[in-house]
C-alpha cells in the first residue's frame, strides 16, 4: 500500500485511547502521543535491522521514553533487554530474509533502523521512517542519490579501485542517531496531532 492510499485507509485518534473515549492518560502507553487504532489501539513501531547495528541500546533508550515497541530483526539470536516490549525475531541466514520479513511486517508510519540502502528504498516505499545507522535519515529526496553511489561503489570495488571499507563508527554518529530518533518521533506526533498520516513529509 502506497502513501496516498494509506493516507485515505487509516485513522489515528489522539483523543481516546480505547473505543470507550476518554482523554490520554499522563503516563502509560498511550501517552507518548503516538496511539494508532489500526490494529485496536497498536503503536508505532520501530523495526532495527539488527545484525551488526550500533545502536540498539539508543534504540531502547529512546523508546523507552515514548512507550514504543522494538523490534529486532537478525540472522541469529542475540543478548537482548528482557522487556516486554522488545522483541527478537530470528529469520535465519540467506541474502535479503531479514529484509524481506521488515518490508512484510511494517506498516506505513512505523520506523525503520538500518544501514541498508536497499532495504530503506523499500520501506521508504511503504510509507516508513527510515534512519540509519549514524543518524542520516533516508528520505525520499535522497534515497536515489544513495542508491547511485552504492552502485558506483560496488563498481569500483569489483575493480579492485577501493579496498577500504567505511569510515569506523564514532562517538558523534551515536548523538547524530539520538537526536535523529527523537526528532523523527516528534515529527510524527506533530503530523498525527494534525490530523495528517504520519508517514507524510
Amino acid at each position: 500500500m502506497r502513501r496516498a492510499e494509506c493516507g485515505a485507509h487509516l485513522s489515528h485518534r489522539l483523543d481516546r485511547p480505547n473505543e470507550g473515549g476518554g482523554p490520554l492518560p499522563a503516563s502509560g502507553p498511550f501517552a507518548s502521543g503516538l496511539y494508532d487504532d489500526r490494529q485496536g489501539g497498536r503503536l508505532l513501531r520501530i523495526f532495527v535491522d539488527a545484525d551488526a547495528c550500533p545502536v540498539k541500546d539508543e534504540v531502547y533508550r529512546v523508546a523507552a521514553r515514548y512507550d514504543l515497541k522494538v523490534t529486532l530483526v537478525a540472522g541469529s539470536w542475540m543478548r537482548k533487554p528482557d522487556d516486554p516490549w522488545i522483541d527478537l525475531q530470528i529469520v535465519g541466514g540467506g541474502i535479503d530474509v531479514a529484509d524481506d520479513w521488515i518490508v512484510e511486517h511494517l506498516e506505513a508510519g512505523d520506523i525503520v533502523i538500518t544501514a541498508d540502502i536497499p532495504l530503506a528504498g523499500r520501506c521508504l516505499a511503504l510509507g516508513a521512517t527510515v534512519i540509519g545507522t549514524t543518524g542520516r535519515p533516508f528520505t525520499d529526496d535522497n534515497i536515489g542519490s544513495a542508491l547511485a553511489t552504492r552502485g558506483l561503489l560496488s563498481e569500483l570495488r569489483d575493480l579492485g579501485e577501493i579496498t577500504g571499507g567505511p569510515p569506523p563508527f564514532e562517538k558523534r554518529d551515536r548523538s547524530r542517531f539520538l537526536q535523529q530518533l527523537d526528532a523523527s518521533i516528534h515529527a510524527i506526533r506533530r503530523r498525527m496531532a494534525a490530523g495528517q498520516h504520519p508517514s507524510l513529509p
